[in-house]
């Protein structure tokens, strides 16, 4: 649970050295942070700790040492006096007492349960319920413009530790919704027998337990303040108990569009075939809030759309969901599977910001990888005009016929897009051979490691590399700058809001001679 102020705490007290740099220290994995049945038990009625929190980890966690400021009749043991622990829910500066969750060699690791003095002034009071029992978020309990400050020093250490290199110029951090924000999600479903009601939501922090939810305010209020509803319509089911998750994607109401009145989608998993009866309980509350009802009973073939009226189309398995990019007059196709940006109203200014950072030109020729359907390779197409030209390459043959689709339905015919592995060399590919006056990247988590040995061939004079992970992101600076390339700009984008996750932007020049 979430940490509760003691009364003898001042906010004047605290400290908060949270945007210093070297003060960041890299968490233990998810794999060594999952304690064993073992030492659960163990733990368990252990008494809680009291720690001072002196800096925090790149997660956004608390970092405490054992032995600093406290002695054995504390708790701190002295054979533990060294020891690191990462504790959920603390600030610098803080005084905390911590129930110790897991127990390692060389860390431990706990939550801190109340703030017994200092409690630095960037705390705030979390705006969910469920915060600090629900895994779905970390930081609620830290003002968002602090949180978004907190992750720029995380990608400025990155960036100096993995690359020994600071930008030219920080940007702005890009700032969108912080609640209501998320619009893509899997949702667990449990029918509990004992309690004879169903859970729907995300699982419990380091558990494998749903968390007991009737509300969430990080996903889309559509969504968000409907899971009380949900759980309610799948525990009347007769096959409640073969109902395993919900998975849901949502876009922007337009009605002039096909199946523009039903903007949330959600696909129902069931283990078991549903019954006509179950099927019509569905169909009555995804129509009364126009929503799009799918069932999966098996992968990704298997899922089925439903129909709720006479006008759903049911000749492709999929209808249709639709974002839209108002600054460059692009309306967005996409189907529930398919990937794209949670934060929909981060994804507007992210858009713009690598747009202008490219600085294009009437003309120009351009390179987007790992392009999805579009999302950056038609505002580019905009802005260089019918004299230039997009060539869009992505891993997913269906993704890149989204893009061309989303191209056409558009009005844009200066872009080519291309199936292709781009962990090997592609340069010799008739769409590479022109060269490229600049070039986007947006690659996964896993970074672009392989593209950084073959991406000097291209020999673009601007490149923006949007990322998900600083890591990677600060491990690819390193390989441009050996290839010649300056980082003129880097800044990160509140696109996850409340979580750990960053995301972040870097343009890098090509160096003269």
């Amino acid at each position: 649970m979430q940490p509760t102020d003691s009364n003898t705490a001042t906010a004047s007290d605290a400290t908060s050295p949270a945007n210093d740099s070297q003060t960041i220290i890299v968490p233990p994995s998810k794999k060594k942070s999952k304690p064993s049945s073992k030492t659960r038990r163990r733990l368990k009625d252990a008494e809680p700790i009291p720690f001072t929190i002196e800096r925090l980890s790149h997660d956004g966690r608390g970092v405490a040492i054992y032995g600093n400021g406290f002695g054995v009749d504390d708790g701190h043991a002295e054979d533990k006096h060294g020891k690191t622990t990462f504790v959920s829910f603390a600030l610098p500066g803080e005084s905390a007492l911590v129930k110790i969750t897991n127990s390692r060699a060389s860390f431990e690791e706990g939550d801190a349960i109340s703030i017994t003095a200092n409690p630095n002034p960037e705390r705030t009071v979390p705006p969910c319920p469920h915060f600090g029992v629900c895994g779905g978020c970390n930081l609620q309990h830290w003002q968002p413009d602090s949180q978004i400050n907190f992750k720029q020093s995380v990608l400025a250490e990155m960036l100096i530790h993995q690359a020994n290199v600071e930008p030219d110029n920080w940007l702005a951090p890009v700032v969108g919704d912080r609640l209501g924000y998320r619009t893509k999600a899997r949702l667990g479903v449990r029918y509990v027998v004992k309690k004879e009601t169903a859970l729907v939501g995300f699982r419990e922090r380091s558990s494998n337990f749903l968390a007991e939810l009737n509300e969430c305010h990080i996903l889309d209020p559509r969504i968000g303040f409907e899971i009380e509803n949900l759980k309610t319509l799948i525990s009347t089911l007769e096959s409640r108990d073969k109902i395993a998750q919900l998975e849901l994607a949502m876009g922007e109401q337009m009605p002039e569009l096909p199946d523009g009145n039903q903007p949330v989608a959600l696909i129902v998993r069931n283990l078991e075939p549903l019954s006509d009866a179950d099927i019509d309980k569905l169909k009555v509350f995804f129509a009364a809030r126009n929503w799009q009802l799918y069932l999966q009973s098996k992968g990704v073939d298997s899922i089925q759309r439903i129909a709720l009226t006479d006008a759903d189309d049911l000749s492709e398995q999929f209808g249709r969901l639709y974002y839209q990019l108002p600054e460059y007059d692009l309306t967005f196709e996409f189907i529930p599977t398919d990937f794209t940006q949670v934060n929909l109203s981060v994804n507007r200014q992210m858009t713009k910001l690598a747009c202008d950072l490219l600085d294009l030109k009437p003309g120009e020729r351009v390179l987007d990888l790992f392009s999805g359907l579009g999302n950056f390779s038609l505002p580019l197409a905009r802005l260089v005009g019918e004299t230039g030209s997009v060539v869009g390459v992505e891993g997913s043959e269906a993704m890149t016929e989204r893009a061309a689709t989303n191209a056409r339905r558009n009005g844009i015919n200066n872009t080519e897009f291309y199936s292709q592995d781009l962990t090997q060399d592609c340069t010799d590919q008739p769409w590479a051979n022109q060269g490229f006056d600049a070039l986007l990247i947006d690659p996964p988590r896993s970074g672009a490691w392989d593209i950084m040995q073959y991406l000097p061939k291209f020999n673009a004079e601007r490149i923006v590399y949007v990322s998900c992970n600083p890591a990677t992101l600060a491990r690819d600076t390193k390989a441009l700058l050996e290839q010649g390339y300056r980082l003129t700009h880097a800044g990160v984008m509140d696109m996850f809001c409340h979580t750990g996750h960053v995301e972040s932007i870097a343009r890098f020049e090509k160096v003269a001679g």
